[in-house]
């Protein structure tokens, strides 16, 4: 019986947000991110009211779960050099400012930073390399010891 009343619960509760305009449960949504957001950083940035009111509380989500959360595998410094070393190789000047302030506020040092950097450049060049030039990929497995 019980498994019965969560069904009829759950489908009580997705035909009232279904009769709920699709536009009022986004601004409704978006607020709550945006108020987050300013008891997370002291205000509301700029940037984050261009954000369609559809997609800021997915980004949100993603952004304080996986890269401002204690609780994931890796620490903010760890995940503050390898988003630095991408950004680098994408390039977004926004991403490579803010990942450096984060990973020194994380206590990252300037070699630390370098090295990262160093890292995604390097990873990029042999990348281009092996592509370049071809490198059969089964024959380099083979040699350098994978299967």
């Amino acid at each position: 019986m019980p498994a019965l009343k969560c069904l009829f619960l759950s489908l009580s509760i997705s035909a009232v947000a279904a009769a709920l305009p699709a536009s009022l449960r986004a601004e409704d949504a978006a607020q709550t991110a945006r108020d987050e957001i300013a008891a997370a950083f002291g205000a509301v940035p700029t940037f984050i009211n261009q954000v369609p009111d559809a997609a800021l509380p997915g980004l949100w989500t993603e952004l304080k779960m996986l890269e401002m959360s204690d609780e994931t595998a890796l620490d903010t410094k760890t995940k503050a050099l390898i988003s630095l070393a991408v950004a680098s190789q994408i390039p977004c000047d926004y991403c490579i400012w803010m990942d450096t302030n984060t990973a020194r506020q994380a206590g990252a040092t300037d070699q630390e930073i370098g090295e990262a950097v160093a890292m995604a450049g390097m990873t990029r060049n042999w990348s281009t390399i092996f592509h370049g030039l071809q490198v059969d990929f089964d024959t380099f497995k083979k040699e350098l010891g994978g299967s």
